[in-house]
């Protein structure tokens, strides 16, 4: 984790990077925001910045947009002034911290911007042969191509190569191909000078010098139209790059790995991906197996995301119940293990027994799996089953009571306010523990504002939602 402070490192927001540093975080400081902006622009990279609310935050917000900087901003005050916050997040920062600062506020907004630890939990045969190959290519500087379904791992994988081979000390730098139209893509991965094109208002360090000795990660690079394909071509055969509207070529020292989840021989036969690119890209193929293929992961993995979570929410760690993990173990995970982990991440948060009961596993498209047993059929209308709905009786309250006559809209709402409510308005927290997008959550509050609900900010304390 890299996190650029930028302001005075005079009083608390000092404090703050030092509480960043013992999270494990590289802290950098610039003074100004023209120096931030400078530091980004040659490559320093950052997963976070850290902005002193006197700083002019709007300004910084929209340089990094006009120049496709994609870096998380959160603002920094002094203590609990509600006007600072909201002009900051007005601004676009997604965050505002009140300082001093808050250890667990910080550790928060760290994980929130990692999303997720970079160690791969396994037990099952077919995983741990592709985790054998994976060790044995990692010290090699030879291009992988990491394949599988969405949801996998295909990222964590990378990473893993990354932290095992010989570049470990250098960077990491990820491209997600498929995030990034592709007028703006060959910026973003060979930089441009300044005046290159309209919004070019200064030199732009691309992605393969920014990870000069390091590894490039080009992810979904199935996503890449072919005209660019034939300048990666290139970059990799020459290991050299030209700048958008530059005149010299600059030499490039990587390691590069790409994934997707296409078949890309398919995808080359198509006549939608270069043969040769393929060639090139393809001189180890990882295939990270799917969720459904690794069944002996899912208990594992299950009682791995029961732990982070209940650790992050704060709440006491709860075990799998036989029947929970009788439901896990029977779901057809068409979304593999991000659908395992967020399924997961609400049954913490929903559970009301001693341990994870089934109530509170909420599995989607079930219907859709093969795998999946019928479902059971209704008993007959006046029965004794439907007079007793025991089930209904044990599924979790919500913030209104019993779910049954309540819309899903509804349920939702609550949900949302409460986690909210529970991270004491921190939006990047209650983001991440839903499982959505800040952009997502913060559409939905504009929703609930308008409609006359009260919406906490960030460090309001706790009062009941209606």
């Amino acid at each position: 984790m890299r996190v650029l402070i930028v302001g005075t490192l005079e009083g608390h927001i000092t404090t703050a990077g030092k509480i960043a540093m013992a999270r494990g975080a590289k802290v950098a400081h610039a003074e100004t925001i023209d120096s931030a902006l400078e530091a980004l622009r040659a490559g320093q990279g950052a997963d976070l910045v850290m902005v002193d609310v006197k700083q002019p935050v709007g300004d910084m917000v929209d340089s990094l947009q006009q120049e496709r900087i994609h870096v998380p901003l959160v603002a920094c005050g002094i203590g609990t002034d509600a006007q600072a916050a909201v002009r900051a997040i007005r601004a676009g920062a997604k965050e505002y911290v009140p300082l001093p600062p808050d250890a667990e506020l910080i550790a928060a907004i760290l994980e929130a911007v990692s999303q997720e630890s970079h160690a791969i939990v396994t037990r099952d045969p077919a995983m741990a042969r592709c985790m054998r190959l994976a060790q044995q290519v990692a010290p090699s500087d030879a291009s992988v191509l990491i394949t599988g379904e969405s949801g996998t791992g295909k990222e964590l994988m990378a990473r893993f190569l990354h932290r095992k081979s010989r570049r470990k000390d250098a960077g990491f730098v990820s491209v997600n191909c498929a995030a990034i139209p592709e007028n703006l893509l060959e910026s973003e991965l060979f930089g441009h000078e300044k005046g290159a094109f309209t919004g070019a208002v200064a030199r732009r360090i691309g992605k393969f010098e920014e990870a000069n000795g390091g590894t490039l990660l080009l992810d979904e690079i199935s996503e890449m139209h072919p005209r660019l394909q034939a300048k990666l071509l290139r970059a990799i055969q020459e290991r050299e790059i030209d700048r958008v509207g530059g005149t010299a070529a600059i030499k490039v020292d990587i390691r590069l790995i790409a994934t997707s989840n296409r078949d890309l021989e398919a995808e080359v036969k198509a006549g939608t991906f270069r043969e040769d690119l393929f060639f090139r890209l393809n001189v180890v193929n990882l295939r990270v197996p799917s969720l459904r293929e690794r069944p002996q992961d899912i208990e594992l993995l299950a009682e791995h995301f029961a732990r982070k979570y209940a650790e992050i929410n704060d709440l006491d760690p709860k075990a799998l119940s036989p029947e929970a993990s009788q439901m896990l173990l029977a779901h057809h995970w068409r979304g593999n293990v991000r659908e395992l982990e967020n399924t997961l991440h609400r049954a913490v948060l929903l559970s009301v027994e001693a341990s994870i009961e089934p109530a509170a596993i909420m599995l989607s498209g079930q219907s859709l799996g093969a795998e999946e047993p019928a479902a059971a059929p209704l008993p007959p209308f006046g029965s004794a089953a439907v007079a007793q709905p025991a089930a209904i009786d044990a599924a979790p309250p919500a913030a209104s009571g019993n779910l049954v006559g309540r819309t899903v809209a509804e349920v939702e709402r609550d949900l949302i306010l409460e986690t909210l409510q529970h991270t004491l308005g921190n939006r990047t927290h209650a983001a991440n523990i839903l499982g959505i997008s800040i952009r997502t959550l913060r559409n939905k509050l504009k929703q609930y504002s308008d409609e006359g609900l009260p919406v906490p900010m960030p460090g309001e304390p706790e009062r009941a939602f209606v």
